[in-house]
């Protein structure tokens, strides 16, 4: 089958190879254009973008794809008979969406329509649902509203990271993408009911709210890990935390580190244990490593 790809993150790589490994013919492939990025702010393309040279397909990075007619004659023209979008990160024109034979199909982190949006994942595990998955969808104008065309869920337990259940949904994704084109199952239209809604994260949503539940904490640290971060101040230092355990119900005023081994207490009489940590330029270290270059006596109030 003839068809474009469209595609950002890591999320997306797993299916592009997947397609190309089926025997689709991958023309072209559409991606964010080249962003600086680390210290020396050089431009550097996406993972889909070093992907697709990987596999010597052609790569096109418009800024934009609204009111950009020269970039909507050029797709029209190539004749797919469907193009596969994963996390692109661009909105797609009507005419771009109704230009392929079969019309665009999107690979979605979530089990629609819970979790329309731009952070699937993340959105899950914050809050506390038991289940994520990926819906194949046939693409239309609304923001992840088209028919469903396969849906299969997987577990969220409570260990499940943002990272783990990404890896997980990416694999499961590209697989089900190429089980669609193969099987071309009917076109199923979303509930109505059950619709939610997954924001785009900024850094603030990392900022942890000691008052909160220890449960509720945990699952925020899992959730936005590694970006855009969980974190706490002391001293109007930003401390970075990786990873928590939820410890046996303890009383304090949230915040509180309640002893050597970095228990601190949270809202609820409820408390947990900070795994894993960061000070600024350094890397992400053990609580005990950290412990040993800066010691917190008991008492120490975080997040103040």
């Amino acid at each position: 089958m003839r068809l474009a790809f469209m595609g950002t993150p890591d999320f997306a790589v797993p299916a592009l190879y997947a397609l190309r490994d089926a025997g689709h013919e991958i023309t072209v492939v559409y991606t964010q254009p080249p962003r600086p990025a680390g210290r020396g702010k050089a431009l550097r393309p996406s993972p889909v973008h070093h992907a697709a040279e990987t596999l010597g397909i052609p790569v096109r990075c418009p800024e934009k794809l609204r009111n950009n007619q020269e970039e909507l004659d050029w797709f029209a023209a190539q004749k797919f008979d469907v193009a596969i979008v994963a996390a692109y990160g661009l909105i797609l024109p009507k005419a771009m969406l109704d230009a392929p034979e079969r019309g665009c199909l999107n690979i979605h982190a979530s089990l629609l329509p819970r979790w329309r949006g731009a952070s699937p994942i993340q959105s899950a595990i914050l809050a506390g649902d038991t289940e994520s998955g990926v819906t194949i969808m046939q693409m239309d104008v609304g923001l992840d509203t088209g028919d469903m065309l396969s849906s299969v869920g997987v577990p969220i337990t409570a260990v499940t990271t943002a990272t783990s259940l990404h890896d997980e949904l990416a694999a499961l994704g590209a697989k089900m993408v190429v089980d669609v084109l193969r099987d071309r199952p009917p076109a199923v239209p979303q509930p109505e009911e059950g619709v939610t809604y997954a924001a785009r994260l900024t850094k603030e949503d990392g900022r942890i709210d000691w008052t909160k539940p220890a449960e509720t904490i945990d699952r925020q640290v899992r959730a936005l890990t590694p970006w855009p971060g969980a974190f706490t101040t002391l001293d109007d230092v930003t401390l970075k935390i990786g990873a928590v355990e939820i410890e046996a119900k303890r009383s304090g005023t949230p915040g509180t580190v309640l002893d050597n081994r970095l228990t601190v207490a949270c809202g609820e009489d409820s408390a947990l244990r900070i795994c894993r940590i960061q000070r600024p330029g350094r890397g992400m270290m053990d609580a005990e490593a950290f412990l040993r270059g800066q010691p917190m006596t008991v008492g120490t109030r975080l997040g103040s």
